[in-house]
């Protein structure tokens, strides 16, 4: 088939563009119903393929790992060859590990299928993004388009906890990966229909060294985030980090001295481009700090099952994506920055009733700090990731996307660990003093770990002793998010202060003021589309 370029695309999209939304959507909203619908099989999956602890963590790890360490590796190789053939491949992996992980027979399968699910889920998140980016040309189209995707993907991660709850409760714990089956193939049969081609028309060689160094460097760094998170600082893990740290600065060091770099440091030029990335990793910090312990709460100190928590937890996320719909019809009558900071300062108040957050609090209290939260939160995704493709050039959008993506993904990283390690912390100096006298040593361990492994623990107790231990953790656990909420209020009103000093300058087009239009992406496209 011939090929055709065009340097004149269509100003306003039309029926087929808003069509090629909806089916862009169909990933993302899956991939992140993946992430959570397995938390809820776990019970499941151990009692069916009897995994090692050290298993059970792969099962769990392998797909967040694989995701965080290959997106701008799939992002740049989807500039190179094309960013729709790089969706349908992956579409293609997805469906097939979906079916590979439902019927796994083992734990080392299920963490092999786990691992192909993470390589293929790192494909479809750039890719969808720097579809839109070249699908939308009109601005405002546009950021009303990337509101619709990143709604998609709030959604999707807040029906995991119901879809997988229902699913269990009458399929086995494989039926949850085989949704992704009839959906992958959906995307591929429309994909070419709807969705057009495009790719850098001067791609450069793939260096694969430079693969090898991000992918070695980024996961020894999600590794020793995740174990923060789990054990708190400890020097192994430190040692892991800074190991990864400095494969990150070796690959940096590399692509500056490359004719085709797989990252192009060019991009941080542009002080709109460098300082809506550093805005939204802090953003996603602070949002996956304060949402870590909502639902813990609800299940280890109100008493839910973990269905009920995600049910509770969905008025939650619909607020999330009522704000971050609103945010492009509210950007064109006030200042992008300004709007995100004044939605900043409400996540602020959201956090603060959450601070206040006692083990007597009902869960009304819970429910509306949290949609307070929510909503204040969804401008400045919705924005920053709008600003951040707005700055990049259109040929650069695969990379800009995975470069995003990741950044978004340390950031919920080190959110969880550092603000979960702070109520942690807390937890642990205060549950001491609260276990009552003669509770077993084991039941004693279990409870100065975590909340989780005491009410665990606590089932071997009964009467007055088990009460009194419930009651310690709780209240323990308790003064910890109340510590760890009001970090997240300092923080939140920081990061305000931030946007509004370094991205006023912005536009409603989320272009900064006074910087020349990126010229318009010399496309190759197929010759059925370029017409």
């Amino acid at each position: 088939m011939e090929t055709a370029k065009t340097t004149s695309p269509q100003v306003k999209a039309g029926k087929r563009e808003w069509l090629g939304l909806a089916v862009l959507a169909l990933p993302t909203i899956l991939i992140a119903l993946d992430m959570s619908v397995l938390h809820l099989a776990v019970p499941h999956v151990s009692a069916d393929l009897d995994p090692s602890s050290t298993q059970l963590l792969w099962i769990v790890d392998i797909y967040g790992f694989l995701i965080a360490g290959l997106l701008i590796t799939m992002g740049t190789l989807g500039d190179r060859i094309g960013r729709r053939r790089l969706l349908l491949i992956g579409a293609v992996g997805f469906g097939a590990a979906s079916v590979l992980a439902a019927y796994s027979t083992s734990a080392v399968m299920l963490i092999i299928a786990r691992g192909l699910l993470g390589v293929a889920g790192a494909t479809l998140m750039p890719s969808t993004m720097s579809l839109l980016r070249n699908m939308f040309h009109d601005a405002k189209q546009r950021n009303v388009a990337i509101s619709v995707w990143m709604a998609g993907f709030v959604l999707g991660g807040a029906l995991g906890p119901a879809v997988g709850g229902v699913m269990l409760e009458y399929f086995w714990w494989g039926s949850v990966f085989l949704l992704g089956a009839p959906v992958m193939a959906l995307l591929v049969i429309t994909g070419p229909l709807l969705l057009p081609e495009f790719r850098s028309d001067r791609p450069g060689r793939l260096d694969v060294l430079s693969v090898l160094l991000l992918l070695v460097g980024v996961l020894p760094v999600v590794y020793g985030i995740k174990e923060y998170a789990s054990h708190g600082i400890e020097a192994t893990s430190s040692l892991v980090l800074a190991l990864g740290l400095a494969i990150c600065a070796a690959f940096v060091l590399r692509q500056r001295n490359l004719e085709s770099p797989l990252l192009d440091l060019r991009l941080f030029g542009s002080r709109t481009f460098a300082a809506a990335l550093a805005v939204l990793s802090l953003s996603m910090f602070v949002m996956a700090g304060a949402q870590f312990f909502l639902a813990q709460f609800l299940q280890m100190v109100s008493g839910h099952t973990p269905m009920e928590a995600g049910l509770l937890m969905l008025p939650i996320s619909v607020m999330m994506v009522i704000g971050i719909l609103a945010s492009p019809g509210l950007a064109q009558k006030i200042r992008p920055a300004y709007l995100m900071a004044g939605g900043l300062a409400i996540a602020a108040v959201g956090m603060f009733v959450l601070s206040r957050l006692t083990e007597d609090s009902g869960v009304g209290m819970v429910v509306a700090g949290g949609a307070i939260m929510s909503l204040g939160l969804g401008p400045t995704p919705a924005l920053g990731t709008g600003m951040v493709l707005a700055t990049a050039p259109a040929e650069k959008a695969g990379e800009a996307s995975a470069i995003q993506e990741t950044a978004a993904e340390l950031g919920t990283a080190m959110g969880i660990a550092l603000l979960g390690a702070a109520g942690t912390a807390v937890y642990r100096a205060q549950v001491q003093d609260g276990i009552p006298a003669g509770t077993p040593e084991s039941v004693t361990a279990a409870a100065e770990d975590s909340i989780g492994s005491a009410v665990a623990a606590a089932d071997d107790l009964t009467g007055d002793t088990k009460d009194a231990l419930l009651d310690a953790v709780r209240t323990a656990f308790t003064d910890g998010i109340q510590i760890s909420y009001t970090a997240s209020v300092v923080i939140a009103l920081a990061i305000a202060l931030l946007v509004a000093t370094l991205l006023r300058r912005v536009t409603p087009t989320l272009e900064e003021e006074g910087e020349a239009p990126q010229a318009e992406q010399k496309a190759t496209m197929t010759g059925d589309q370029a017409g």
